[in-house]
């Protein structure tokens, strides 16, 4: 059985994952980044984009100022071309990572084991065949924008959690949570609103996805 995937992220009030420049923008407040971090020692592994990796470079471990006993997940970079920086933080060996590419890479990196999936984009179900072989139970993904419509629009989500915060971004070219090419009229992902909370400076929302 392939693992459950948890897609995260947060967004601004109009509906914008970073700014026009493609720059993280600090959306969730206290309340929110201690959810995520929780979430983040849950799970077995958390994944992002490479260009989230170049934009941002986020380290994607667990702080202990959110987490009592934190448990770092293995860190999954899709990175069809092998683009990541050689001296991006996510290889830094504070936990186990993965470089995930197309077949037609035949590189390497220090501190971090490179598997291959498809030949044009990666194969995202082949990659969640893998890891259930391996004992992956819980995914998290958290972006950016085409790395999350990518597993939507593989039928590969299976719950969807969103900050709203309450700022705006604007910009027509500003990424959204699910960047891409978009479902026609006809083929709208449907979801369940299973949850929500309220915080200090937005709204968590919980859909479970049908």
């Amino acid at each position: 059985m392939r693992p459950r995937v948890t897609v995260n992220c947060a967004m601004s009030a109009d509906g914008k994952i970073a700014s026009r420049e493609r720059k993280q923008v600090r959306i969730s407040d206290e309340e929110d980044m201690k959810r995520v971090h929780e979430l983040r020692s849950r799970s077995d592994a958390i994944v992002v984009g490479v260009n989230t990796v170049i934009a941002d470079d986020p380290v994607l471990t667990v702080k202990e100022k959110y987490v009592t006993e934190p448990k770092n997940p293995i860190r999954i970079v899709l990175d069809p071309r092998g683009r990541t920086p050689k001296t991006a933080k996510v290889l830094d060996g504070q936990a186990e990572t993965i470089i995930v590419t197309t077949t037609d890479f035949q590189g390497s990196f220090d501190n971090a084991e490179v598997l291959s999936f498809g030949d044009d984009k990666i194969d995202l179900a082949a990659l969640l065949d893998t890891l259930a072989g391996r004992g992956i139970q819980q995914v998290m993904v958290e972006g950016g924008g085409e790395t999350i419509w990518g597993f939507f629009e593989g039928g590969l989500v299976h719950k969807f959690i969103i900050f709203v915060g309450s700022m705006i971004i604007g910009g027509a070219s500003s990424p959204t949570p699910a960047d891409g090419a978009g479902f026609l009229s006809g083929e709208l992902k449907k979801m369940k609103l299973a949850a929500f909370t309220k915080t200090s400076g937005g709204i968590i929302l919980e859909f479970e996805v049908e």
